[in-house]
């Protein structure tokens, strides 16, 4: 009988374990988010200053999922340019994996999807201080490994608002890496690199016409 898990229950040993997944830590996996290559304009400075501004205001409440989208995620992938073409948005869809030599169904929602299945975005509420976005890692690379595009790499964004956290996964290798996390909390705008990278994803995985 098969048996059907939501992604959201398994831990990171799990979705390792299940999906046969393996954590890299070799820098040249994943150059994207080291060295972006685009520019930043001061428009966009002083957007990304709004935005944060935005979030800070409204952090001294409980902030629940919608709220963080609204506030913090839908201004910045308005910035990265994800709202015009060639990009299409998801919100909401729904992800099946058949798990390699086990009877089980792996099933979820993915929040924000961007573009022919390969970039990945989840949200998570920020509500609880000092909740970890390593906590959402399994439950993202759940969703990742369901890419329809498996010779391609595959990334995705773990974000409570506050924090930001890049992932990519090669799923033909099993093999997947993540970038440090990029804080509101520290000095300046970090926000600023969180842009940059979402622009250098959008050249990466752009369609070709």
């Amino acid at each position: 009988m098969v048996q059907t898990i939501p992604a959201s229950e398994l831990s990171l040993y799990e979705v390792e374990a299940k999906l046969e997944l393996r954590r890299t830590r070799d820098p040249k996996f994943f150059p994207e988010w080291r060295q972006p290559t685009p520019n930043l304009n001061p428009a966009d400075g002083d957007q990304l200053d709004r935005v944060k501004a935005d979030f800070e205001a409204q952090e001294r409440y409980p902030m629940l999922e919608q709220a963080v989208k609204l506030v913090a995620l839908a201004p910045m992938l308005s910035l990265a340019g994800f709202y015009r073409e060639p990009f299409r948005i998801h919100p909401e869809k729904s992800i099946q994996i058949a798990l390699p030599n086990a009877d089980e169904i792996l099933r979820g929602r993915i929040d924000v999807l961007v573009l022919a299945d390969r970039l990945w975005i989840l949200v998570i509420e920020s509500k609880e201080a000092g909740f970890s976005l390593k906590e959402s890692i399994p439950q993202a690379l759940s969703y990742m490994a369901a890419t329809p595009s498996p010779e391609l790499p595959a990334y995705g964004l773990c974000t409570n608002g506050s924090h930001w956290l890049f992932l990519k996964l090669d799923a033909q290798t099993k093999e997947y890496a993540l970038s440090d996390e990029f804080s509101l909390y520290r000095e300046g705008n970090e926000l600023g690199n969180v842009l940059q990278v979402l622009k250098q994803l959008g050249e990466i995985v752009r369609p070709v016409a």
